[in-house]
């Protein structure tokens, strides 16, 4: 892997763990929605992520914010995000600084 693509990468996951969903106080990278990122070597991003529930009333608010953060980073020439519920999200997921600071640990 060369060095702009992890530098892409970092910088992609620092801007996601800015992201929350409003009724947690977690970012969505933490609580374990991000399932992929993958950065082509013309710099397009593809993120396969999640939801805590597939009716979340946010759904279209953090898809923007994803989109819209992730093609705001140095060099990236285009994001597609997937959402998928395959496989479902659940707290297993989450980090340990993520279920610490929801009381889990």
């Amino acid at each position: 892997m060369d060095t702009e693509y992890l530098q892409i990468e970092t910088q992609i996951v620092e801007v996601l763990k800015q992201i929350y969903d409003p009724e947690i106080p977690v970012n969505i990278y933490e609580l374990g929605l991000i399932y992929e990122i993958d950065v082509d070597e013309q710099n397009f991003v593809d993120i396969t992520m999640t939801l805590t529930a597939p009716n979340c009333p946010a759904s279209d608010s953090i898809l923007n914010d994803v989109r819209t953060k992730v093609a705001g980073v140095d060099g990236v020439q285009n994001v597609n995000v997937h959402l998928t519920f395959e496989p479902s999200w659940n707290q297993d997921m989450m980090s340990d600084e993520a279920k610490f600071e929801l009381g889990f640990l």
